[in-house]
C-alpha cells in the first residue's frame, strides 16, 4: 500500500515540475524517481536490490535507441549541411506559393507515409529535416509541425511492426489479423488528422500571415543559399549520391522489420551510413572533425535525455513502483464493471501506456487485466484491441525517446507541446475508441451470466 502512494506521487510530482518548468526535462527523470527510490527504500518497502543496479538495468532498456540517436542525427545533420534537402525544400515552397494551409497538409501526409517504417526517430528525423526549413522561411508556428508528426506517427506505431501491437499480439496470443481489426479506426484517424487537424492548423496560419502568393523571385530568394559559410559546406554535386544513400537506409530500416536475412540493428545503419557520409561529402580529415563537431552538441543534447528516460524506467521499475501502480490500476475497478470490461481496458490503456513504458504496461498490467475478462467472458482478441487504443496517448508521455529528439529540433517547450498535441490526441483515441465498437470486435457491453 505504501508503495502504491510512493508510486502515485512520484508520477504527481514528476508531472508538475514538468509542466510548471521547476525543472528541467534532464534533470526531472534523474532527480525525481531517485529522490522516492530512495524513499521508498528507507521505508523499507522497495524491492530487493541496489539503486546502483536498478539504474544500470534501466539504461539496457534505453542503451540501444541513445547510441542509434547518436548516429542518426549525426547523418541527418550531414545531410542537412551537404544541403541534401534544399532541393526538396525549394520545391515543396513551390508549390505552397506562400500558402500555410498547403504547407501543413503536406506535413501531415508526409509524416503520415514516412510513419509507415514503424519507428518514431526516423519519421522526426525525415519530417523535421525537409519541414523546418520551410516553416522558418514562411515564419509557421513551429508547434504544428511538433503535433502533426507526433499524431501521424501514432495512429500508424499501431502497425505490428512498430512495437504496441507486437507486445499485445505477444501477451494475449493472438495473430497478426489484429490488424484488419484496427485499419478502419487507423484509417479514420488518419484522415481525421489529414483533413481536419491540418486545415484548421492551416485556417489559423492564414489567418495570422494571410495568403500572399510568393513570385519566383521572391521564392528563390527565399530559397538561396547566401551565407557564404553555409554554402561552403554545401554539396549540390553529390546530391544523386546522398539522395541513394539515404534511400537505401531507411529502405534496410524497413525491410529488416521483415526480411531477417538481412536484418541488421538500426544503430550500425547509421553508424556505417554517416561513416560513408562523412568519407564521401568531406573527404579531408579537418573538414570531418569541423561536421561532426558542429552537429555533436545536438546528437549529445537528445541522448543525455534518452539515457535519463533509462534512469527513470530502472528505479521505477526496480524499486516496484511500478508493478504497484500496474496492481493499483485492477484494484480500484468494481465488479459491477464486468460486462463493461473492453471500455474498461480502453479506458485503463490511455493513463497506463503514457505513465508505464508499453513493456510494462503489456507484460506487468495486461495478464492481470485479461485473467479477469476471461472470466467476465471477453474474448483475447477484444482485449487485445481495447489495450491498443490507449496508443493515442502514448507517444506524448516522457518515457519516449524520440521524443526528446523532436522537441529539440522545433525547439518546443514539452509541457505546451504535450497539452497542444493532448487535445487532437483525445479525438485520435475517440476514433479508435468508437470504431472498434461500432464494428462489433469490442462490445461495449457483454451481459454477465
Amino acid at each position: 500500500m505504501l508503495l502504491t502512494v510512493i508510486a502515485y506521487a512520484m508520477i504527481v510530482v514528476f508531472m508538475y515540475v514538468i509542466m510548471t518548468k521547476k525543472l528541467s526535462p534532464f534533470t526531472s527523470l534523474v532527480m525525481i524517481p531517485l529522490l522516492f527510490a530512495i524513499i521508498a527504500m528507507v521505508a523499507g518497502v522497495a524491492n530487493k536490490g541496489t539503486i546502483g543496479d536498478f539504474v544500470l538495468k534501466g539504461l539496457t532498456t534505453t542503451a540501444n535507441t541513445g547510441i542509434m540517436l547518436l548516429f542518426a542525427i549525426l547523418y541527418f545533420s550531414i545531410m542537412l549541411d551537404a544541403g541534401l534537402f534544399d532541393p526538396i525544400t525549394a520545391r515543396m515552397i513551390k508549390i505552397a506559393k506562400g500558402d500555410p494551409m498547403k504547407v501543413l497538409m503536406a506535413t501531415a501526409i508526409v509524416a503520415m507515409a514516412v510513419s509507415l517504417n514503424g519507428d518514431g526517430t526516423t519519421t522526426t528525423l525525415i519530417c523535421c529535416s525537409a519541414f523546418i526549413p520551410i516553416y522558418k522561411k514562411l515564419n509557421m508556428n513551429m508547434m504544428n509541425l511538433g503535433v502533426l508528426i507526433i499524431l501521424q506517427n501514432t495512429i500508424m506505431n499501431l502497425l505490428p511492426w512498430g512495437g504496441p501491437t507486437a507486445r499485445a499480439m505477444a501477451v494475449l496470443k493472438v495473430d497478426a489479423d489484429i490488424l484488419t481489426y484496427l485499419l478502419p479506426g487507423m484509417i479514420l484517424a488518419l484522415a481525421y488528422v489529414v483533413f481536419y487537424v491540418a486545415p484548421r492548423m492551416g485556417r489559423a496560419e492564414r489567418k495570422r500571415l494571410g495568403v500572399r502568393e510568393l513570385t519566383d523571385a521572391e521564392i528563390d530568394e527565399m530559397t538561396s543559399v547566401v551565407d557564404p559559410e553555409v554554402a561552403e559546406i554545401r554539396r549540390p554535386n553529390l546530391f544523386l549520391f546522398n539522395g541513394i544513400l539515404t534511400i537505401v537506409l531507411i529502405a534496410w530500416l524497413v525491410a529488416s522489420s521483415f526480411i531477417k536475412a538481412i536484418a541488421m540493428p538500426p544503430l550500425l545503419l547509421f553508424l556505417v551510413g554517416t561513416c560513408i557520409a562523412l568519407m564521401v561529402n568531406y573527404p579531408k580529415l579537418g573538414d570531418q572533425s569541423k561536421r561532426i563537431g558542429a552537429n555533436g552538441g545536438d546528437a549529445v543534447q537528445v541522448v543525455i535525455l534518452v539515457f535519463a528516460a533509462g534512469v527513470f524506467m530502472g528505479l521505477f521499475q526496480g524499486t516496484g513502483m511500478a508493478e504497484a501502480l500496474a496492481k493499483s490500476f485492477t484494484s480500484i475497478i468494481p465488479d459491477s464493471l464486468a460486462g463493461f470490461w473492453g471500455l474498461v481496458i480502453a479506458l485503463i490503456s490511455a493513463p497506463g501506456t503514457f505513465f508505464l513504458s508499453n513493456d510494462g504496461f503489456y507484460f506487468g498490467v495486461m495478464p492481470v487485466l485479461a485473467t479477469a475478462g476471461r472470466a467476465y467472458g471477453f474474448t483475447n482478441m477484444q482485449m487485445a484491441l481495447a489495450s491498443l487504443m490507449g496508443q493515442a496517448f502514448h507517444l506524448l508521455s516522457p518515457l519516449v525517446a524520440f521524443i526528446y529528439l523532436l522537441l529539440r529540433l522545433t525547439g518546443l517547450d514539452m509541457g505546451k507541446w504535450q497539452r497542444e498535441a493532448g487535445k487532437y490526441a483525445l479525438g485520435v483515441f475517440a476514433i479508435f475508441v468508437v470504431t472498434v465498437m461500432l464494428f462489433g470486435h469490442v462490445p461495449f457491453y457483454l451481459p454477465q451470466k
